[in-house]
């Protein structure tokens, strides 16, 4: 009974760690990727579309994202979701394609986007160990109503912790490893 509720917290810390993964994806570093439009929801006949569901999204170099719909006429509403978008870019449209220029990154801003890594880390953080402290109270709750023994109870108690330092170990790097690329870019 104790192995549900571990293999339960195991597989709400990892998606607890994939949403981290996504959110700092987000963060626009002075680097293009693909997945900084990603998230972008176009307004596509009355429906919000991701980008991706309606163009092409490629990278040609490191400062230059371009877009490609695969319907010409998405392109306007292309454009405006763009600019509707935390990510002060200005989209550029030339034949069809919509390019968008990554600006080199200012000391301060660095500096900002680091603040807010590392503020998305802790509420990561903060995530997995509400999983924790969720799975302890289910386990307790098992203990008093006799359906585990008191060394049961300690012994998944002890793996929940294990889990629990992976997860956060694994919080510390994703945060780590976008800070370095926001500080190298």
């Amino acid at each position: 009974m104790t192995k549900a509720v571990l293999e339960g917290a195991d597989g709400k810390m990892a998606k607890a760690v994939e949403a981290l993964q996504k959110d700092l994806a987000t963060l626009r570093t002075g680097r293009a990727s693909a997945k900084l439009v990603d998230y972008i929801r176009v307004d596509y006949y009355g429906t919000p579309t991701p980008i991706g569901q309606l163009a092409s999204i490629s990278v040609p170099d490191p400062r230059m994202i371009t877009i490609q719909p695969w319907d010409k006429t998405a392109l306007p509403a292309i454009e405006k979701a763009i600019l509707k978008s935390e990510l002060g870019l200005n989209p550029s449209t030339e034949g069809g394609v919509i390019r968008l220029k990554i600006p080199e990154l200012t000391e301060e801003r660095r500096k900002d986007l680091v603040r807010i890594v590392r503020k998305k880390v802790e509420e990561g953080r903060v995530a997995v160990r509400n999983i924790r402290r969720a799975a302890l109270e289910k386990l307790r709750e098992m203990q008093k109503a006799k359906e585990i023994s008191e060394d049961d109870q300690k012994r998944a108690e002890k793996q929940l912790q294990e889990l629990t330092d992976k997860y956060i170990a694994r919080v510390d790097e994703v945060g780590q490893e976008k800070e370095n690329e926001v500080l190298e870019s």
